[in-house]
């Protein structure tokens, strides 16, 4: 069974990305190694930290919010989501909260973060794939705030240097032990390691530099596209927290089923059913392809399987030039009832063409036509 991501952090699926980051820093502070040298605490942690990154890489939270497990062909359920340098000071891992630079970086955090990228599906028939097409698409996400532009403070406002931490963005505590004074620092609870506050929230964003919005992107789709095939729009998924650079926008391709047919790649394949005679004297066939109607010659003599090629007819290579084929393939219809005249005319071409020779044959067996007769009755 996977895991409840959602209940490790103690959220409810449908959780806003600030509200996960807003658990996730709260129990790590509780439960890291540098502050809880419990046990269990420790693997409580690693717990925390897995769904932590599970439920803020877009990609991971999607399988998630499908039932499945983002890490199941992964390292191990056990592995720490941080790599396997096992646990730093708890400067590292705020600096995984924030974006800081780096491993040992000390200091006030920026409170402008980057954006997550987005995924959306776009369903199109399989002439929209072949030939290409422009689709308008509404997509529900993360915006630049247009009351405080990204600074999160009311009108005329600015943010403060936090009281707690005079701006350095963390907090020391002293610890007596029996090897003398331990110091330690930590994140500040007050300002969450930007260093400032904003005494006066933006009332449209709470803060935060940006809101939701439903807003109507237009997505050129090249011709070619296959199902699954994913088109990036660069910087069209979500703005950072406090109106930093808004990630990707992904848009995942569906290829709606044909009623005709099929596709391989580049390749297209259809079914035609052919009389008995057509297959024998040779047809034209009226077809209509993705391109509009089209003659394809039968030659007389078509067995059933046969394959008939129409070269360029079927979808254009994306990283190469031309296009595929569309392969036609052919089932002969063997009749399976015959009126008096027809049951005639065939026993006379069977004679005609000498198939229906009991002497021929296996005793016991009877000629073709016998066969034939056979099945029909």
């Amino acid at each position: 069974m996977a895991t409840d991501y959602y209940g490790v952090l103690g959220l409810a699926r449908g959780a806003s990305d600030n509200d996960i980051k807003k658990a996730y820093r709260r129990l790590a502070r509780d439960l890291h190694p540098d502050v809880n040298p419990d046990p269990e605490a420790k693997e409580r942690f690693q717990e925390v930290s897995k769904a932590y990154q599970a439920l803020t890489d877009p990609e991971k939270r999607r399988i998630v919010d499908l039932g499945g497990d983002p890490f199941d062909t992964g390292g191990g359920a056990g592995g720490s989501p941080f790599g396997n340098a096992g646990f730093g000071g708890l400067g590292d891992i705020m600096d995984a909260f924030f974006g800081g630079g780096g491993m040992g970086a000390r200091g006030p955090r920026s409170r402008t973060r980057a954006g997550g990228d987005a995924l959306i599906r776009l369903d199109l028939d399989l002439d929209e794939t072949v030939f290409g097409t422009t689709k308008d698409i509404t997509v529900d996400t993360a915006v630049l705030c247009d009351t405080c532009a990204g600074a999160g403070t009311a009108p005329g406002t600015h943010p403060t240097t936090c009281a707690t931490c005079s701006g350095r963005g963390e907090v020391q505590s002293v610890q007596r032990s029996f090897l003398g004074q331990v110091v330690s620092s930590r994140v500040c609870p007050t300002c969450e390691g930007t260093g400032q506050v904003i005494p006066e929230p933006c009332a449209k964003c709470g803060g935060d530099g940006r809101v939701r919005a439903r807003r109507t992107i237009s997505v050129k789709v090249p011709a070619g596209v296959e199902d699954g095939m994913r088109i990036r729009l660069t910087g069209h998924g979500e703005v950072g927290p406090g109106g930093g650079p808004a990630g990707d926008l992904y848009v995942e391709i569906n290829e709606r089923p044909h009623p005709v047919f099929t596709r391989d790649s580049e390749d297209l394949h259809c079914r035609v059913t052919l009389p008995m005679t057509a297959a024998a004297l040779g047809t034209t066939l009226s077809l209509t392809t993705l391109d509009g109607e089209e003659d394809v010659d039968v030659r007389p003599g078509t067995q059933s399987g046969t394959v008939l090629t129409l070269r360029g007819r079927g979808a254009p290579r994306l990283r190469a030039t031309g296009r595929g084929n569309l392969m036609v393939h052919v089932e002969v219809e063997t009749p399976t009832k015959l009126d008096a005249e027809q049951e005639k005319l065939l026993r006379e071409l069977a004679v005609l063409r000498g198939e229906d020779r009991p002497g021929s044959t296996t005793e016991g067996q009877g000629g073709l036509f016998s066969r034939l007769r056979d099945v029909l009755k």
